[in-house]
Formats: structure tokens, sequence, C-alpha cells
């Protein structure tokens, strides 16, 4: 009798740990089962545990490009906020480019050259670059290099000088950073540096040249000054840029004049675009019809033909450079009681494409864009190329190569054109003899 109730009293035992472990058993392949069902997604592909699918944003290449200018306060403007992102998220626009140093010298980023040039008036960017990135735009910093009305103040032996030693100044009173100097090199790559690490995709250099409105004879560098020097102050110093940023995949871009596409003299300034290209990626020429003197490559009025005077100029560059390194400046503002809106915006756009260049920029000083001379993302890739019936009739049926060989009229050389214009901050004019000194930009 004992040995029969031992026997049962073991079995209960064993039936008991057997529930015990069914049990733990089955709470285990509950949690299997709700593990695949939270793994299961539409594209069938595995997710951390607790992780949500992140949609992706496609990757804008730098090759296809479509931007923006903005300035340092545009970008962190509430104001401006609206209007700018009702533009980037419902046209074809891709790019944004930001003011890293401003015009005057000053910037807001700090750590830079012991903080000389750093102003506390200018608000910060940082906040703004990582949102415009997390939402898959292509970014590029414009640091505006060797015009400079801040560190010659604060560092005379990187400015450029009078004979008597005193600072030179051009006609606006601005001061310039003297090229030649490995000081003036070390400053702009150091900025450089800090604003790739903030997060740029690429640095645009902006006035990379040498003095062009003043009494520029009067200029002193400390070295013999030619336009063979110059051209060679220039090169060294893209040289040095692209080796210092391309370790880290960092783009590099340059702004030129716009007649440096037909111009092969440097025009005094040291640009020599074919020279240039070697050390940067891509080529940003101010081709603003405005800039065009009257007469300029046979055209009356240029500022009233922009396609014709775009098409011009970029088919001239397309014969020295190659078209993949193009990524031309377009006019986005009235200049010279010319109304620019959407047909104006359309026709330089189009005469792009024509050339076969794909990506390109819009300049406003103001950060205002014409939104109807753009296409929505959806049509951003109906571009079609215009005839070539049409295109011989918009250039007048006048081939590109006598069109360059037809030059603007030599003004007398104190122009006033800037002091009609109604541009502040834009890209300074440009014709062979750089006489009109527009204060559009550059």
């Amino acid at each position: 009798m004992k040995k029969l109730l031992l026997f049962f009293t073991v079995l209960t035992i064993v039936i008991m740990l057997s529930a015990n472990i069914f049990a733990e058993n089955g709470e285990d392949f509950e949690k299997v089962e709700v593990l695949v069902e939270q793994s299961e997604v539409d594209d069938n592909s595995v997710l951390p545990l607790g992780e949500e699918k992140i949609e992706q944003t496609e990757i804008v290449m730098p090759s296809q490009a479509r931007g923006i200018h903005l300035t340092t306060r545009a970008a962190a403007s509430s104001y401006h906020k609206p209007r700018i992102d009702d533009l980037l998220d419902n046209t074809e626009l891709n790019t944004v480019v930001i003011d890293v140093k401003e015009i005057d010298g000053e910037i807001s980023i700090k750590g830079v050259a012991k903080d000389l040039a750093y102003s506390s008036k200018l608000p910060s960017i940082e906040k703004y670059l990582k949102e415009i990135k997390n939402r898959g735009f292509y970014t590029v910093a414009r640091i505006v290099v060797f015009r400079d009305n801040v560190m010659p103040r604060k560092r005379p032996e990187l400015a450029v000088k009078n004979p008597d030693g005193t600072l030179w100044e051009d006609y606006k009173g601005n001061t310039w950073l003297n090229p030649y100097k490995q000081g003036t090199i070390d400053y702009i790559l150091e900025l450089s540096e800090k604003s790739a690490a903030m997060g740029f995709d690429e640095i645009q250099f902006d006035y990379i040249r040498f003095p062009s409105d003043g009494r520029t004879k009067q200029c002193r560098y400390g070295v013999n000054h030619s336009s063979a020097t110059a051209s060679a102050a220039i090169v060294n110093f893209l040289k040095q840029a692209k080796e210092k940023l391309s370790i880290s995949g960092i783009k590099t871009s340059i702004d030129v004049f716009g007649l440096t596409t037909t111009d092969m003299s440097g025009m005094g300034i040291g640009q020599k675009i074919v020279e240039m290209a070697k050390y940067v990626d891509y080529i940003s020429p101010m081709i603003y019809p405005s800039h065009y003197n009257n007469g300029e490559y046979g055209i009356a009025n240029p500022n009233k033909e922009p396609y014709r005077t775009v098409y011009i100029a970029l088919q001239g560059a397309k014969k020295r450079i190659p078209a993949e390194k193009l990524r031309p400046w377009l006019q986005d503002f009235s200049m010279k009681g010319v109304k620019y809106g959407p047909e104006e915006i359309k026709a330089q756009i189009q005469a792009c494409y024509d050339c076969d260049v794909k990506t390109w920029l819009l300049w406003n000083a103001a950060c205002k864009y014409t939104k109807d001379g753009l296409k929505t993302k959806e049509e951003q890739d109906t571009y079609k190329k215009t005839s070539d019936e049409k295109i011989a009739e918009l250039l007048h049926h006048k081939t590109v190569e006598e069109s360059v060989l037809k030059r603007a009229p030599i003004k007398p050389k104190n122009n006033t054109a800037a002091a009609t214009s109604k541009q502040p901050q834009s890209k300074q004019t440009q014709n062979k003899q750089i006489s009109s000194k527009s204060t559009a930009k550059k």
C-alpha cells in the first residue's frame, strides 16, 4: 500500500512538472509568433524589435542639383521659412546654397581663426542645415573668399595694400584678402573644413578672384603681380582646397564671371576656367543676361534675350571644359528696366537643357524666387530639347562661333550701372573690361 501511494505521489509530481514545462514552452512559442508578426513589413525587410520603418529619402547627386541661394539670415528666418518650404516641397528644386561667409566677411561659425571674423549678429544655421538634410536636400556652403571687409582690418598682413602700406579699398570701401598670402589660404580652408564638419555636402567658393573695381593699379600684393601670376595664385588656392576637402569626400565648386566661358584672357582677375576646372568638381558661371553689356555676342540687349544669352555662354564653355562640370547661376531678379518673371526663368533653364547641362542654380539677393518659373516635382523629368530649327530661330540664325566673336563696345571705366541697381548683394557685372559695376553679386 505504501509502495502504491509512493507511485501515485511520484506520478503526480511528474505530471505537474511536465505541465509547467509545457506552459513555459508555450509562452516562448507565443513570444516567437509575436516577434515574427512584428517583423513582417510590406517590403519583406526585417527590422529589429521596437524600431520603426523609416522612409528612405532619395539621395540627390550633385550632377542633378537644381537649387536656390539663401543668405544666412534667410535660412534661419521664420519669416522666410513658409515661402522657402513651399518652393522646396512643391517644385523641382532639390538643392540649397547657404551663405557661410558673407559678402562683408562676417561668419556665423565659431572656432575659426580665433573668432576674429565671428559675428554674433548672424544667426546660427546648424538647425536649419540639419533639418534640410533630413528632408533629403543637397546642401552647399557658399564662402565669399577674397572680398572681405573684416579679416584684413583684423589681420592687415593678409590684406591687399596701397603703395604706402595702408589697406587698399574698392569703390565701395571694401578691403580684400591677398590671394598670394598662405595665411589667407589657411584661413579660408579652416573655415571650409569647419563647414564640411557641420554637414554640408559641398563647399562653393565665391569671389575667387582678384579685385576688379576700384583703383586696381594701386593694389600691392608683395609679389610681382601679372595676369599669369594671378591665375597661378587662384589655381594654387583651389589645388590646396581640393587636397584638404576631398579627403572627407566633400565636393568643391566655384563661381566665376559669365564671360569667362568665352574669354580666355583671365580678364585681369585670375579667372581662367580651363586651369581652374582641374581642381574643382563644378564651375558656376554667372551668366545673368542683365550683366552682359549691350552688343555682347552680337545681341542688342542681352537682358531682353535670356535664352539666346545663356545658350551662347554655355556652348562657349562646353568647347573648353566638360559639360558635366557646368552648373550655371541663372537670373531670377529684374534689372535695368527689364522685368523677369516665369517665362524668363523658363527660357534660361531650357537653354541649359538644350546645351545638355542639367544642373543649375537660381540667384536672387532678396531670396524671393519665381515659383511659376519652375516645374513641379512630378514634372521635373519632363524637359524636352528644343528642335534645331527653333534654336536657330532663337539665335537669329547666327552660329555660336560668330556670336562669340562679337564683343560689346568698350564703355567708360567709371560706368554707373551700380547706381540704378535694386539688387543688393548680387553678382558683379562682367564684360571684357569689367567696367560696369553692378551691386547684383560678384
